[in-house]
């Protein structure tokens, strides 16, 4: 699942960075990606601190990052521009997974460069439905399988 993008960099499709401070939502988000898809390999972080330096210094970056925005020191969106300023990440998908729903807020995500904005729903159920669509949203656009739908066999090829 690894593929070649910028040099000196490799996109792991194959992984997914959660930038979350709350370890009640980064719980939620493992519980409910460990069962839509185990398949993925999950890294956390509880703060934006650092996490472009991070990732330069890395030989692969994860493919999807899930960042939240409102979290102590570095916020979510000062991560998302720093991170859209460096041409060696702008690979990585950026889905900003918050609890905010104000429109001057989705749209500043949008416009320093976010590739999906989410909100979390307080309903487990419905949260683990929003955030496997999404996942399966990027990973489809990057040509790789998604979950298999609750209820459906999985694909075979």
């Amino acid at each position: 699942m690894t593929q070649t993008r910028a040099p000196g960099k490799r996109l792991d499709s194959g992984r997914i960075l959660v930038v979350e401070d709350s370890q009640e939502d980064a719980e939620a988000i493992e519980r409910a990606l460990a069962r839509s898809h185990p398949q993925l390999r999950l890294e956390f972080l509880d703060r934006g601190d650092g996490l472009v330096d991070r990732l330069l210094a890395a030989d692969d970056v994860p493919g999807i990052l899930l960042l939240d925005l409102n979290m102590p020191g570095v916020s979510g969106h000062a991560v998302l521009r720093a991170l859209r300023a460096r041409p060696e990440l702008a690979e990585i998908t950026v889905v900003v997974f918050t609890s905010s729903t104000a429109p001057p807020e989705v749209d500043a995500c949008y416009a320093a460069g976010a590739d999906s904005y989410i909100y979390k729903p307080l309903n487990f159920h419905l949260f683990r439905t929003v955030l496997k669509g999404a996942i399966d949203y990027w990973l489809e656009s990057k040509g790789q399988p998604s979950a298999p739908s609750a209820g459906s066999p999985p694909s075979v090829k």
